[in-house]
């Protein structure tokens, strides 16, 4: 498997997204500052400490979500984390073996699997909820949108997928920072992801987003976000 990753946070701040490659899997993460945590305890704080926890668990045959879960629960214990008012995460999680590519998606990190057609694995339920604008009183409820934080039921509700080995030849695994320069801004699809220079691609998503810096074109909460993408070539 030949690995290539890039990643820069936004302008001015560090990033707060995450990139763990092991002998059989990538993890990438997307870390969310919560509103009254002390700065130590920021989103990039809990997205290493996820990363290192998933790379110590994940193996070759326990379901993704299990594991997710388990990191989860460890994580709660160790640093008594209180649902709702913590630290959060996306997460992303690509494994392979001989036989198979196994994906998990939970918020808004996708994974895209290319083969004979392309395969989308995208949890979309927080950009569905965009247009409340109390949208955190959704974070880990029925209904609402899931996120690694200290609920571990919520590693259950993450979406996965698994391809024969064979018939897939890359995978990109993207925190919305990239993500968004396909599903939002239009500049490019995701089979030209597939096939650009990755640092090229980071690159025009920040050029596009200085030319909508009063974010007329493309409303959103911020100019900038953190980026970090992994494409894997079987």
């Amino acid at each position: 498997m030949k690995i290539e990753t890039a990643e820069q946070g936004a302008p001015g701040r560090v990033t707060e997204d995450r990139i763990r490659v092991l002998p059989n899997a990538v993890v990438v993460l997307d870390g969310v500052t919560s509103r009254t945590r002390p700065p130590d305890r920021n989103g990039g704080w809990y997205a290493t400490q996820l990363a290192d926890e998933l790379a110590r668990l994940i193996n070759d045959t326990d379901p993704l979500a299990d594991l997710l879960a388990q990191a989860i629960t460890t994580l709660v214990a160790r640093h008594d984390l209180v649902p709702g008012d913590s630290p959060s995460s996306t997460a992303a999680i690509v494994r392979w073996t001989e036989d198979t590519i196994d994906a998990l998606v939970l918020c808004d990190t996708p994974v895209v699997a290319f083969g004979r057609t392309t395969h989308v694995l995208e949890d979309t339920r927080l950009e569905d909820l965009r247009p409340d604008p109390d949208i955190l009183r959704w974070k880990n409820k029925p209904g609402g949108y899931w996120v690694a934080e200290a609920e571990p039921v919520a590693a259950h509700q993450a979406l996965t997928a698994s391809w024969p080995r064979a018939e897939i030849e890359k995978v990109i695994v993207a925190t919305d920072g990239v993500s968004c320069g396909v599903s939002e801004y239009g500049l490019f699809t995701w089979e030209e992801l597939a096939r650009i220079p990755l640092g090229e691609a980071l690159d025009r998503i920040r050029e596009a987003e200085r030319g909508d810096s009063e974010h007329k074109r493309w409303p959103r909460f911020k100019t900038h976000d953190d980026q970090a993408i992994v494409r894997l070539c079987t």
